[in-house]
C-alpha cells in the first residue's frame, strides 16, 4: 500500500532523538531527572520528555496532517489517547520503552513508532539506540532488521514448539489477584518464561525467532502497535485474549503473541483458560 508518509525518514527521526537526547543521558540522570507517575515502576524522566518534544517537532514538519500521539504527550493531555480511535492518520510514539531500565542503567530500552491508517496500523518501527539498528515492517512488505548504511536482513518468527517447549515473554505485573496467581501458575506448563521490562525488545526477540509467545495484559498503543504489526509481517499471530483482532483503539482485553494459531489456541487455553 502507499504510506501516508515516508517510514525511512520517521526511522532517521528516532534515531536522531536518541542521538541527541537520549544516549547523552543513559547512566548519566541526576536526581531531579527521574520521577514517578503511578508507581515507582512507572517512570519518566527528562530523555523521554526531551526525546517526545523533538519527535513531535520532526514529525510535525514531516506529517503535519497527522494526529500525534506520544506517551508523554499523554500523560499531559489523557484525552488524547480517545481521539486516537476518531483519527484517519496517525503518529504513535513511546520515546523511550523501558524507561525503568533506561533509569536503573540498564541498556535494554528502544524508541518506538508506528503509523495508524484509517483504523489500521500500517507501519512500525522499533529502534534500538544501543545496538543502532532498527527492526520495521510496513503492512504487507514483510518485517525486517535494517542497518543504518543500507543492510536489510528479512526476519521470520520462530518454528512451532510443543507448549512443554515453548520459551517466551510474560509481562505479569498488570495481572492482579486471584488471576495473577493463575495465570502464573499456568506459565509452569511452558518450558521458560522471562519479562525484559521492554516491549520494545521483547518483540525485537521474538520478530527474530528466538521465543515462541509473549503475553500482555495492559494495552497502550504506543508498547504495542509497532510491536505487533512486526510480529505479524514476520509470519506470527496476534489477538486479544478472546482471539479478536488487535486494532489501534483497544487499551484492555489482553493480548497474546504466538508463532501460528494452533500455538496461539494452545497457549490461549493453557494459561489464559478461556
Amino acid at each position: 500500500m502507499t504510506m501516508p508518509l515516508d517510514v525511512t525518514k520517521l526511522a532517521d527521526i528516532l534515531r536522531e532523538a536518541a542521538k541527541a537526547e537520549i544516549l547523552p543521558r543513559f547512566r548519566r540522570l541526576g536526581s531531579g531527572d527521574v520521577r514517578e507517575k503511578s508507581e515507582p515502576v512507572d517512570l519518566v524522566t527528562e530523555a523521554d520528555e526531551a526525546a517526545e518534544r523533538l519527535i513531535k517537532s520532526a514529525v510535525s514538519a514531516l506529517a503535519p496532517e497527522a494526529l500525534f500521539v506520544g506517551e508523554e504527550t499523554v500523560a499531559g493531555d489523557p484525552a488524547l489517547l480517545g481521539k486516537l480511535s476518531e483519527a484517519d492518520f496517525a503518529v504513535v510514539v513511546d520515546p523511550v520503552d523501558g524507561t525503568f531500565n533506561f533509569a536503573a542503567g540498564v541498556p535494554a530500552f528502544g524508541v518506538m513508532a508506528s503509523v495508524i491508517w484509517k483504523g489500521e496500523t500500517v507501519a512500525g518501527i522499533i529502534y534500538d539506540p544501543m545496538g543502532d539498528d532498527w527492526v520495521m515492517a510496513e503492512k504487507g512488505a514483510g518485517a525486517y532488521l535494517k542497518r543504518p548504511y543500507g543492510e536489510a536482513i528479512r526476519l521470520a518468527v520462530g518454528a512451532a514448539r510443543p507448549l512443554d517447549k515453548m520459551i517466551g515473554m510474560a509481562s505479569t505485573g498488570f495481572f492482579f489477584g486471584a488471576e495473577r496467581e493463575r495465570i502464573l501458575k499456568n506459565l509452569a506448563k511452558v518450558r521458560t518464561f522471562s519479562n525484559y521490562r521492554c516491549a520494545a525488545h521483547e518483540y525485537r526477540t521474538f520478530a527474530g525467532g528466538h521465543v515462541q509467545f509473549a503475553l500482555y495484559n495492559k494495552l497502550m498503543p504506543w508498547d504495542h502497535l509497532a510491536g505487533t504489526l512486526i510480529v505479524q509481517e514476520a509470519g506470527g499471530h496476534v489477538a486479544r485474549f478472546d482471539g479478536s483482532p488487535y486494532l489501534p483503539s483497544h487499551t484492555d482485553g489482553g493480548l497474546l503473541v504466538a508463532t501460528d494459531p494452533d500455538s496461539w489456541v494452545a497457549l490461549r487455553d493453557a494459561i489464559i483458560g478461556r
